[in-house]
């Protein structure tokens, strides 16, 4: 079957480079450990919180990578239905909406499939994503000036090139994506090699190249699921800012696997054992930063002094009262309070006066609620973005 050109699927086999597998089981056994510290950080409502921000950035670098700056205001924006009078920036506000509801579904697992390692939810993920996209986006152009429609969840009808990389024939996808998902089925695999698998797969996915435009999105999105479903992803940190940050070796190491094997100590497929593996340790390793990164700032100790550092600074220029950050901070700590519960939280007598800097934090968007009588809770307005989440977004 020409499906075995793909081969080999995974990088832990023996090569040329044991050290190189080595490699990859350290970083397996270190991915896991990072990804597990991460919920322990914080609320629940807080990590929810947070959840909602690392989908808006998730969205923004796999869109930067494709070419597609989309400012994080105009995103947000666009979530609250604001969206630019400009064409071209509402056609970038719609696609990162689009993105971002498609992860959403991932994230809460609504997407209704019980086996994501399939043809279908591959399709899926591609067609959520483009049936909302503007028409303008839904096009794509050869080296010809031909134009041609993508069609939402719908595999080519033509062979394409990339680069330098060859897609797979039209008329094989279907038994190439057969092959990927024979390979990379969770059930089938132990927790060590799932998470191997999910390095591997993202390079195969994009090395089928299934649709004639979006595969980039879809491999992240696709990757961002199986992480999540082997219980090492989380809707708290994303590959996606790795590998934007690093877009020129990921490039690379994408190239490096599409190579050809190099005689009969590469492997025994007809592709890289060890490009495969090179792009699994680059994968890994973007994995394992972004975790770390998410980590240090999601550390409770660590929110808190840099929120109380911003609200100080407010509070210095008579925007704030100064037992202001009580409220945020038990917000933080405890998930949320009844608004009744102001002036003890803070220590203040006035009823009146807690109920105005309450009033004042949740007109900042400090702290949100949906209404009079629900609780409140943490929030992350654009204006505090940068101050309790610095490096989140470029």
């Amino acid at each position: 079957m020409k499906s075995t050109y793909m081969e080999p699927m995974m990088p832990l086999q023996d090569g040329k480079t044991p050290e190189k597998r080595c490699e990859i089981d350290n970083l397996i056994s270190e991915l896991r450990v990072k990804s597990v510290l991460l919920t322990s950080k914080l609320h629940p409502k807080v990590l929810s919180l947070i959840g909602d921000q690392v989908r808006l950035m998730n969205c923004y670098y796999s869109n930067l990578i494709e070419g597609h700056p989309t400012k994080p205001k105009d995103i947000q924006d666009a979530l609250n239905g604001d969206f630019s009078d400009n064409t071209e920036t509402r056609n970038l506000q719609l696609e990162a909406k689009a993105h971002i509801e498609v992860q959403e579904q991932i994230d809460h697992a609504t997407h209704g499939f019980e086996d994501i390692v399939s043809e279908d939810f591959i399709k899926w993920i591609h067609g959520a994503f483009y049936k909302e996209l503007p028409d303008t986006l839904k096009f794509v152009t050869d080296d010809k000036g031909n134009s041609f429609e993508v069609v939402a969840g719908e595999f080519r009808n033509r062979d394409v090139v990339v680069g330098r990389h060859i897609g797979v024939p039209r008329e094989d996808i279907a038994d190439f994506i057969d092959k990927f998902c024979t390979a990379y089925s969770i059930d089938k695999l132990g927790q060590h090699e799932q998470v191997a698998a999910a390095a591997a797969a993202h390079h195969r996915l994009l090395w089928i190249h299934p649709f004639l435009d979006g595969n980039g999105r879809v491999a992240r999105l696709f990757s961002h699921a199986y992480l999540k479903e082997i219980g090492v992803g989380s809707d708290l940190w994303s590959v996606s800012r790795g590998l934007a940050r690093e877009s020129e070796q990921y490039k690379q190491m994408l190239s490096k696997a599409d190579a050809p094997r190099a005689g009969d100590l590469d492997g025994r497929g007809s592709l890289s054992l060890s490009g495969l593996q090179d792009f699994c340790i680059f994968f890994l390793k973007c994995c394992i930063d972004q975790a770390e990164f998410m980590g240090r700032l999601i550390d409770q100790h660590g929110l808190l002094d840099r929120i109380e550092a911003h609200m100080n600074v407010l509070v210095n220029k008579g925007e704030l009262h100064r037992k202001s950050f009580r409220l945020v901070a038990y917000a933080v700590k405890e998930g949320e309070f009844r608004r009744g519960e102001a002036a003890d939280i803070m220590g203040i007598q006035s009823r009146t006066v807690a109920s105005q800097i309450l009033s004042e934090l949740l007109k900042r968007g400090f702290l949100v609620s949906k209404d009079k009588n629900s609780p409140v809770s943490l929030g992350i307005s654009e204006e505090a973005k940068e101050f309790w989440l610095p490096g989140l977004f470029q």
